[in-house]
C-alpha cells in the first residue's frame, strides 16, 4: 500500500468519525450546549475535520510532486536514449576496447564481469547480489582483477579507462 492509498484511508476514517460524532450530538439532543459532553463533541468534530483538510491537502500535494516526478523521470529517459543515440558508435568502440584491455590482463570470465561492473560503480554486495556470490567471493575476484592488471584498486581501474577522456576545449572551463 502507497502512502497516497495510506492518506486516502485515514481521509475516510477520519471524515465518518467526524460525521459520526456530529450524528451522534444531534441524536442525543442535548439541553445545553456548554456541558463538557457537547464541548468535548463538538471539539473531536472540529478537530477530525481539520484532520481531514490537512490531509487532503497533503494527498493532492503528493498527486501533483508524483505527476512533476514522472514527467522529470520521462524527460530523463528522453536525454538517456538521445545521448546513447549520439554516442553509441563511442560506447561499443570503448566497450570493445575495454573487453581487449580485459582480455590482454588475462581475465577469466568471472574477473571480466566482475571489473565491469566495478567501472560501472557497482558495489562489492551488489555486484554479489547480481551474481548470485558472496561478498567475500566478489572481494576476491575484485583483488585479482586489480592484481593482473597492475592496479591498485577501483580508483585507479577507473581511471585507467576514463583518464584520457576530455571535455571539448570549449566545455572545459565550465
Amino acid at each position: 500500500m502507497d502512502d497516497r492509498q495510506q492518506i486516502r484511508i485515514l481521509i475516510v476514517v477520519l471524515s465518518l468519525l467526524s460525521v459520526g460524532t456530529v450524528m451522534d450530538l444531534f441524536f442525543d439532543q442535548p439541553d445545553t450546549l456548554l456541558s463538557l459532553h457537547v464541548v468535548l463533541e463538538i471539539s473531536l468534530a472540529t478537530f477530525g475535520l481539520c484532520a481531514v483538510a490537512f490531509f487532503w491537502q497533503r494527498y493532492r500535494r503528493a498527486g501533483r510532486d508524483l505527476q512533476r516526478t514522472r514527467a522529470e523521470a520521462v524527460q530523463r529517459e528522453k536525454e538517456r536514449d538521445e545521448w546513447r543515440a549520439r554516442t553509441e558508435t563511442f560506447i561499443t568502440g570503448l566497450g570493445n576496447e575495454i573487453n581487449r584491455q580485459f582480455l590482454d590482463w588475462q581475465l577469466s570470465p568471472t574477473e571480466r564481469e566482475t571489473a565491469l561492473m566495478l567501472l560501472k560503480g557497482l558495489e562489492l554486495k551488489s555486484i554479489a547480489d547480481l551474481q548470485g556470490k558472496s561478498e567475500r567471493t566478489v572481494r576476491q575476484h575484485a583483488s585479482a582483477v586489480y592484481r593482473k592488471a597492475g592496479l591498485g584498486g577501483r580508483a585507479e581501474l577507473s581511471a585507467f579507462f576514463l583518464e584520457d577522456l576530455l571535455l571539448p576545449a570549449e566545455d572545459q572551463g565550465t
